[in-house]
């Protein structure tokens, strides 16, 4: 068994974090995810193909957002994060599990029920370029969904309301003529941002949308996100790599690996008390700023490669990079629940253990 232990002195109480965010706006549950599952077909040969496996990106998710909370979804590369968002928006359909959205269950949808629920989840990508026609106008892409929902805006109108929705992300109105490739990176997700709330969306699922900006333009997207979400009553799922980011904007966190959520908190139990194995190596890789804290912050270095979801390990996805694995995390899979140590965490030997926090983005 790999053998990872953290090193260094533990030090910093939940009273030296940030402030938590306020939730008092938190509302009606909106979404509900019940044992998510998409399991993709690994094939062989040419002409007459056989599957031999199936790589199980998404395996088991449990989630539920609320109206006007941002839930932020962290993991590492590969773990099945941007594979949720588009079943979220119905662009991948799933294997198994369910997708509650307002009661009823979208799955199955189809026709006029799955436009109708399109319209009501959008989606802003990680790539603001790659996600831009290079040969539509930027009044083109903004006002592009109202062709399919011609009923948010009529055509006469439909070039002023695009200049609002312009201005209302921080661009000039005059930009209508202009095309993607005149535009920066934090412009283009701008025009992004705008094209999503074009339908008036009530969730909006972000997908790294900051990942590919400057580190100064991902703090102004965040700020107008935030400020959008105040002003129309929006609710998000952030997904993210950078965790002070997700912290920031996040009311709920939930930590993924392999396919799967290990741990789901308030943004402050998660940070600053971490409870699952995983989420405190995660947290203890990020690099902290402040000189006088470096040498208080745990640091725990994981041995080997992440599993391929394609052969999952048995019981416990994590127990071959986890210094806690006894004989029990390779035959029973641990279920996401709370051991006592405040908030769920699927890992048998759970326990709630206070960090150095990590600074939160302004």
């Amino acid at each position: 068994m790999p053998d990872a232990q953290p090193t260094g002195a533990t030090a910093a109480s939940a009273a030296d974090a940030a402030p938590a965010r306020d939730r008092s706006r938190r509302g009606e549950t909106l979404l509900e995810i019940r044992g998510l599952q998409k399991h993709f077909p690994l094939t062989q040969g040419v002409v007459f193909k056989r599957t031999i496996g199936h790589v199980r990106a998404v395996d088991g998710v449990d989630l539920t957002l609320h109206r006007g909370e941002t839930v932020g979804l962290v993991g590492e590369s590969g773990c099945g994060k941007s594979t949720v968002s588009k079943l979220l928006v119905a662009l991948e359909k799933p294997t198994g599990g369910s997708i509650v959205y307002k009661g009823k269950d979208i799955t199955g949808l189809s026709g006029r029920a799955l436009k109708a629920y399109r319209r009501e989840v959008q989606i802003i990508f990680q790539d603001p370029y790659a996600s831009l026609n290079p040969r539509m106008t930027v009044g083109d892409i903004v006002a592009e969904g109202w062709a399919v929902h011609a009923d948010i805006a009529p055509k006469k109108g439909r070039l002023k309301r695009t200049q609002e929705l312009l201005d209302r992300v921080g661009l000039n109105p005059d930009y209508v003529n202009r095309y993607p490739h005149q535009f920066s990176g934090g412009q283009r997700q701008r025009i992004g941002i705008a094209r999503a709330l074009a339908l008036q969306p009530e969730i909006i699922v972000c997908d790294e949308p900051v990942s590919a900006l400057d580190v100064s333009v991902q703090a102004q997207v965040v700020n107008l996100l935030e400020d959008l979400q105040d002003e129309f009553g929006l609710s998000y799922l952030f997904i993210a790599h950078d965790l002070s980011v997700v912290r920031h904007i996040s009311d709920r966190v939930a930590v993924m690996y392999l396919g799967s959520i290990v741990e789901e908190g308030t943004d402050q139990q998660v940070y600053t008390t971490p409870s699952h194995p995983y989420t405190q190596a995660l947290l203890s890789s990020v690099p902290l700023h402040e000189p006088h804290l470096r040498g208080q912050k745990d640091r725990i270095l994981l041995q080997g490669d992440v599993p391929s979801p394609a052969d999952p390990p048995s019981g416990c996805r994590f127990r071959t990079r986890c210094w806690k694995a006894q004989d029990i995390c390779a035959e029973e899979p641990p279920a996401l629940v709370d051991r006592g140590q405040g908030h769920p965490a699927a890992c048998h030997f759970a326990e709630a253990r206070t960090v150095v926090p990590i600074e939160v983005a302004e």
